[in-house]
C-alpha cells in the first residue's frame, strides 16, 4: 500500500468513529471517498455533507463507478463488518486491495512521531486530552481520535507544522499491532474482547506485544499496577503513572473534589510539579487520565502555563461523561462505559460528585459475549446505583447466544430499585418517574435516546 498513489477510497463500515477520522483525512487530501454503513446516523449525515458518498443498503450496484477500478481504489473495512457482506466479497473477488482501518492508520503515521494511547478503558479521554494540550500549545499535533472532541467538533486534527500524531490505539482484533509508536501510554488492560482473544492471558499478551513496537528513543508511560510485563526495545524508556503517589514517576497530589470541581497538583520526576490544576471535565477518573496526558504532553515540550490552561479548557469527548443537563434539581450525563470496570468508575465518580443525591443509571449492555463473560462483574457494578433501568443487549456484530439476555444481569443485580425494559418502553418509564441524577451508559445506540430522555427530564 502506497498512500501517496491512492486515487479513491471505499469504506465498508463508514459510520464507525475510527473510520470517520480516516474518511475526513482522505477528504482533506482531495481524494474521493464513498462507502457503506448499516444504518444512517448524525455522523454519516455529516460525512456526506463534507463530501463523502455513503449508502445504507448492502448492494454492489450502489458502488459509484469511480470506485470500481482495482488499480485505483483502496478498500478499507472495520472488523465490525461481517466477512459475508456482499460488497466486501465483491471487492475481494475483484482483486481490490482490501485492508483493515488500522493498517491504513499505521501507514499514515509511519512518517510521523506517533503518540499512541492504548487501554481497555480511558484511551479516548486520555488521547483527546493529550491532543488538546498539544493543539492549544506552541507544539501542535495531528490526531486520529476515537471520539468527537467537543473543543473542535471533530475526531481528526491535521497540522502542517508538527510531526507529532496522537493516535487512539484500539486493541480490538489486535488492530494496534499495526502501529509503530514513538511514545505510548497504556491506561488499563482489564480483559475484554474474549470472543477475539479467547483468554485474559492472550488479551494481556497483545498489550505486551504492543510495547515491543515502540521505537528506540521513545518511551512507554504505563499505569502503575497493570499486570503486563513490557517488552521494550533497547533505548526505550519506561515511566509509570497513577492518580496517587504510589511509587511512580508521574502522579497527582492534594486532590480536592466538591461543588462540581476537581483540583489537584501534578508531580513529575526530578521534583517537577504543577500546582493548582483544575479539570475542565470534573470527574474523579479524569485525574488519572490527566496525569497520563500531562506527562505525554510535557515530554513533548508543552509548557507549565500551556498545561494549566489546556486542562481547564478541555471540554471532553462526546459520550465520555458528557453533561446534557446540569441544573440544581436535575442532572443528565451520557457515558460510553460498556465494560464492568468502566461502569464501576463512572458510577463511583457520579456518586462522589453528587454525594447524597439519588443516582439512576440507564444501561444498555453491548455484545452477547461480553454480557455472558462478565455477567457477575456487570451486576456488581450496576448494584452500586440507587436505581437501575436496564435495556436489551445491543448485538453489534454478534448473533444471539442462547440464554444470554439482559435478564441474566437483571436477576444478579442486588438493588431493589431496578426495571427491565425495551428502548420503546423507556420514554414512558422516564415520564412516570422522579429523578435527581441520571447517567446513561453503553456503547450501542443508547446515545440516540439521550435527547428524548433529556426533553422528558427537562420538563
Amino acid at each position: 500500500m502506497d498512500i501517496k498513489k491512492i486515487k479513491a477510497v471505499y469504506f465498508a463500515g463508514a459510520g464507525g468513529i475510527g473510520m470517520s477520522a480516516l474518511i475526513r483525512y482522505f477528504l482533506s487530501k482531495g481524494i474521493p471517498v464513498a462507502g457503506y454503513d448499516k444504518t444512517p446516523s448524525e455522523l454519516t449525515d455529516q460525512l456526506n455533507r463534507e463530501g463523502a458518498s455513503i449508502h445504507y443498503t448492502d448492494d454492489v450496484s450502489l458502488i459509484p463507478d469511480a470506485f470500481r477500478s482495482p488499480d485505483e481504489t483502496l478498500v478499507v473495512y472495520t472488523p465490525a463488518v461481517p466477512e459475508s457482506q456482499t460488497e466486501l466479497s465483491w471487492f475481494r473477488s475483484g482483486g481490490f486491495e482490501v485492508v483493515k482501518r488500522a493498517q491504513v492508520l499505521g501507514e499514515i503515521t509511519k512518517a510521523s512521531r506517533g503518540l499512541c494511547v492504548a487501554g481497555t478503558h480511558g484511551k479516548t479521554t486520555t488521547s483527546s486530552m493529550t491532543a488538546h494540550l498539544l493543539r492549544q500549545s506552541a507544539v501542535d499535533c495531528s490526531a486520529f481520535l476515537g471520539g468527537i472532541l467537543k473543543n473542535y467538533n471533530s475526531n481528526l486534527m491535521l497540522s502542517d507544522k508538527s510531526d507529532l500524531t496522537v493516535i487512539e490505539a484500539d486493541e480490538y482484533d489486535r488492530s494496534f499491532h499495526w502501529l509503530t509508536p514513538y511514545m505510548a501510554v497504556i491506561t488499563s488492560a482489564d480483559p475484554d474482547h474474549l470472543d477475539i482473544y479467547g483468554s485474559p492471558e492472550a488479551y494481556r499478551d497483545s498489550f505486551e506485544h504492543f510495547t515491543s513496537l515502540i521505537r528506540p528513543g521513545g518511551c512507554l508511560i504505563l499505569k502503575k499496577g497493570i499486570p503486563i510485563t513490557p517488552r521494550l526495545q533497547p533505548g526505550t524508556r519506561l515511566y509509570t503513572y497513577s492518580a496517587s503517589a504510589d511509587e511512580c514517576d508521574f502522579y497527582a497530589e492534594n486532590i480536592r473534589i466538591g461543588e462540581g470541581r476537581v483540583c489537584f497538583d501534578f508531580v513529575a520526576p526530578a521534583g517537577l510539579r504543577i500546582n493548582e490544576l483544575e479539570l475542565g471535565v470534573p470527574v474523579k477518573v479524569n485525574i488519572e487520565n490527566a496525569v497520563a496526558a500531562i506527562a505525554l504532553a510535557g515530554l513533548n515540550g508543552v509548557t507549565e502555563d500551556e498545561i494549566r490552561k489546556g486542562i481547564l479548557s478541555f471540554e471532553g469527548a462526546r459520550r465520555r461523561f458528557d453533561f446534557h443537563l446540569k441544573k440544581k434539581d436535575i442532572v443528565l450525563i451520557d457515558d460510553y462505559a460498556h465494560h464492568p470496570a468502566e461502569l464501576r468508575e463512572s458510577i463511583l465518580s457520579v456518586k462522589e460528585l453528587y454525594a447524597g443525591q439519588k443516582i439512576t443509571g440507564i444501561f444498555q449492555p453491548h455484545l452477547y459475549s461480553r454480557t455472558r463473560d462478565f455477567a457477575n462483574d456487570f451486576a456488581a457494578a450496576l448494584s452500586l446505583l440507587d436505581q437501575l433501568i436496564l435495556l436489551d443487549i445491543y448485538p453489534a456484530r454478534e448473533e444471539p447466544i442462547p440464554g444470554v439476555t439482559s435478564r441474566l444481569l437483571f436477576d444478579k443485580v442486588s438493588i431493589p430499585g431496578k426495571t427491565l425494559c425495551t428502548k420503546e418502553q423507556l420514554p414512558g418509564i422516564i415520564a412516570a418517574g422522579t429523578y435527581e441524577v441520571v447517567i446513561m451508559l453503553g456503547a450501542g445506540d443508547i446515545d440516540r435516546l439521550v435527547e428524548p430522555v433529556k426533553q422528558l427530564l427537562d420538563k
